[in-house]
């Protein structure tokens, strides 16, 4: 790691950012339309992976990947915990690798246009997280698809798969996570404005 990365306003800052993915996390947990629970912890992971950098951004979209792992552990993610009872590696893998993946690609799309354009860039970095973690998370559901096909079945979802993992499952969350890091992304830009002023 470098060592700029630990610095104690960068730890200070995941810290604060990690509980808040976590208390939002579990509040939407309840918030379900469809087969899959709603998340609005993007804008935390992309404020991180632009104050911070990359790493800021993989360590958060790993919290978040953990936090999703736990809730479908415990079953309050019953597609998540069908998943984790028949691939549990392969699911682990989907949940950590997206949040990261996520906040990766946001901090570097951040990084390469900001001195261009640094409101352009913030409410790019926000767009591309919710594309980053729903595309991920629907390659990751198709190499489970023997058990995702269980799910449909079990619940009487009598569409094809990827119909299903398009519109009716990850299409909703990605419609209601990208439209509202849109809306939030000028505020995310202040927020970024302030904060690296008084870094």
């Amino acid at each position: 790691m470098e060592k700029k990365f630990l610095t104690s306003k960068n730890i200070a800052t995941l810290a604060v950012l990690s509980a808040l993915i976590v208390i939002i996390q579990l509040i939407s947990g309840f918030i379900k339309i469809g087969a899959v629970n709603l998340s609005f912890v993007l804008i935390p992971i992309v404020m991180g992976a632009i104050i911070i950098g990359p790493l800021g951004g993989i360590v958060l979209g790993i919290v978040f990947g953990l936090v999703c792992f736990i809730m479908g552990l415990l079953g309050m993610d019953s597609l998540t915990y069908l998943l984790i009872s028949q691939h549990p590696v392969l699911t682990f893998l989907t949940c950590v690798v997206k949040g990261a993946m996520a906040g990766l690609v946001s901090a570097l799309i951040y990084k390469l246009l900001n001195k261009k354009n640094e409101y352009l860039s913030v409410i790019l970095a926000a767009l591309a997280a919710p594309v980053v973690n729903t595309g991920l998370f629907i390659i990751g559901a198709l190499i489970m698809s023997d058990t995702i096909t269980v799910f449909m079945a079990a619940n009487r979802i009598s569409v094809d798969i990827i119909y299903f993992l398009v519109i009716m499952c990850a299409g909703i969350n990605f419609l209601v996570e990208f439209v509202l890091n849109g809306i939030l992304a000028p505020s995310l830009y202040r927020v970024v404005k302030y904060v690296k002023t008084r870094r």
